[in-house]
């Protein structure tokens, strides 16, 4: 069945990403909802008989059901026919279009992230941006699913986005040619001074596995032994519960990496270190974790587990702050809710659910040169219509970000091009590095 292999793939790369429950239970329906269903039956009635135009069952029942869910929270929905067959390529992570990862915010289309390499990312796209018409045609208002199928398309044609970008007055059009959109889930390069660069996209299938291959491959690319390593979680949306933990696991060898609380039973389970891999690969080289606003759901366990292990120096900024799971649970045989079905826990038992992670050393990317712009619009979980919130009762000023100048971070994005530098928060992490002894820095077990 459709649904059957879906559920088995545990892989779905969005900004809000699903990450599979490995159990999920329908709830039985309290009969006191009787009356409630009663007027639903009534509206439904009304509807049919005195619309000005006739309206289709489909049409009202999915109506119905798309409201149930949005009453809920941003990241549960119904899915059924090209909702499905998006799900199927997503997963296969090969598809024709932009590369981009969106939201609808208060009727716009937002972009989250724009996937690296893709060519929304080498048009300039970048996150935060509202496209507000496709070919000239305004789309604010209209549904996202809409929106995203008529930004697929054939490899080789073009489709023009005008663009809002806040700090700007006005908005401009860029003409984008779609690719084939071929994520590579890991890649790596091995940096000057035998420091490892490993950048993790998304977590598909076998990340786990395709990080300690890199490994590999750097270690017999090097002259010497590896001196330091920074893994890469920046703009990486999520997907597998799974992988996230089996790439954390890389990397401890004892303890909690993340638990996951649910309402139904079934839906509390506890993922502990040695599961999967025997030992840190990496004993002994201090490791630094790359995260910013793009880093969402997944990419949060690994570095709130790495974090609160000590194991890694988390650097960049305050991560999206996604700390729920989703389940994928059949409707027959071409229909599926995509439901919130639990929490999910760091090991120290904080919640990332709207605070995100906040790493051990604020790094700006100054590279870019809207920071300012950016960082004044930057969407979070917690600025998403209908989250959930905090159950520890996160307080406001939790969110708050520092707004003392750091004399480390006055470069401005022309003063570091003319230097070679074009990613700062990568660069410092290589500097850190380069300047990092096993015993001078506490947080580098």
């Amino acid at each position: 069945m459709k649904i059957a292999a879906l559920a088995r793939t545990a892989a779905l790369v969005t900004a809000v990403a699903l990450i599979p429950a490995t159990t999920a239970s329908m709830a039985q329906v309290d009969g006191r909802a009787g009356p409630e269903f009663s007027k639903l039956f009534a509206t439904y009635q009304r509807i049919k008989a005195s619309y000005v135009e006739d309206v289709s069952d489909d049409q009202l029942v999915r109506g119905a059901i798309d409201g149930m869910l949005a009453s809920l929270d941003p990241h549960s929905g119904y899915l059924d026919g090209s909702d499905l067959q998006r799900l199927e390529t997503m997963i296969d992570g090969n598809y024709s279009g932009l590369g981009l990862s969106v939201v609808q915010e208060d009727g716009a289309v937002k972009i989250i992230s724009p996937f690296r390499g893709s060519p929304a990312d080498e048009a300039g796209l970048k996150a935060g941006d509202y496209i507000t018409h496709l070919d000239g045609e305004l789309i604010y208002g209209g549904e996202l699913d809409d929106a995203v199928a008529r930004m697929r398309g054939k490899a080789g044609t073009s489709i023009e986005l005008t663009i809002f970008r806040p700090g700007r007055d006005e908005p401009f059009e860029v003409d984008v040619t779609r690719g084939v959109i071929e994520l590579e889930p890991v890649t790596h390069e091995l940096m000057p001074g035998n420091i490892g660069h490993i950048m993790v996209n998304e977590f598909s299938a076998d990340v786990g596995a395709d990080v300690y291959k890199a490994w590999r491959m750097m270690q017999e690319e090097a002259t010497g032994r590896m001196s330091g390593l920074v893994l890469d979680l920046r703009s990486n949306p999520g997907g597998s519960l799974d992988e996230a933990v089996a790439l954390s696991d890389l990397f401890l060898s004892k303890g909690r990496i993340v638990s996951q609380r649910g309402r139904a039973r079934g839906e509390t389970l506890l993922y502990d270190a040695e599961e999967i891999f025997r030992g840190d690969m990496a004993e002994g080289v201090p490791l630094i974790v790359l995260i910013d606003a793009g880093s969402a759901s997944a990419s949060e366990i690994v570095a709130g587990a790495l974090q609160d292990h000590r194991r890694a120096l988390i650097m960049g900024e305050r991560s999206f702050g996604k700390g729920s799971v989703q389940s994928l649970l059949p409707l027959g045989r071409d229909a599926a809710l995509k439901l919130t079905t639990a929490r999910y826990f760091t090991p120290s038992g904080k919640s990332v659910q709207e605070g995100g992670i906040a790493p051990d050393i604020k790094v700006p990317q100054l590279s870019d040169p809207d920071l300012a712009l950016r960082e004044k619009y930057q969407t979070r979980e917690s600025d998403l219509r209908g989250h959930l919130v905090n159950e520890l009762g996160l307080k406001d000023e939790a969110l708050e970000s520092d707004k003392i100048d750091d004399p480390r971070f006055q470069l401005t994005a022309e003063e570091l091009e003319e230097q070679g530098i074009e990613d700062f928060q990568l660069h410092y992490a290589l500097e850190t590095l380069r300047r990092t002894t096993k015993s001078s820095v506490a947080l580098l077990d």
